[in-house]
């Protein structure tokens, strides 16, 4: 199976039983709010998104391969455990380098709006992006 396959497979199921061994050991990932490197960072993060987020559900719009980077667009969606359990959702695009050997180097996540906008969805019922 080819690592799009494995992706599609991977956003489908998100964020379970995600496919780790896709990830260079030294990973480097990147979102609006994180940064850091290494498979078992990134394995926490995914943990904790598992462990808080209510209803997870990412949907995928495209997976593209442009040479050594794989550029992926996609929503992801969430109910936070807050009291009144606001729906959030991101809409945004990732861009995944791969090396030599086939395996993910750099995941950076970029989000079409800001962390104010997350952040009014949690307060403004029905303030989606």
């Amino acid at each position: 199976m080819d690592i799009i396959e494995i992706l599609k497979l991977d956003y489908q199921r998100f964020p379970d039983n995600q496919t780790y061994s896709i990830y260079a050991e030294n990973v480097y990932f990147q979102d609006p709010l994180n940064s850091f490197r290494g498979v078992e960072r990134y394995k926490q993060m995914i943990k904790f998104i598992k462990t808080w987020f209510l209803n997870c559900h990412m949907d995928v719009h495209n997976i593209q391969p442009l040479g050594d980077t794989i550029k992926t667009e996609w929503t992801l969606s969430w109910n936070t455990p807050l009291p009144w359990k606001p729906r959030i959702s991101i809409s945004g695009w990732s861009e995944l380098g791969l090396n030599s050997d086939g395996l993910i180097v750099s995941h950076i996540d970029y989000w079409h709006c800001s962390r104010l906008d997350v952040l009014k969805q949690h307060i403004i019922p029905g303030k989606q992006q």
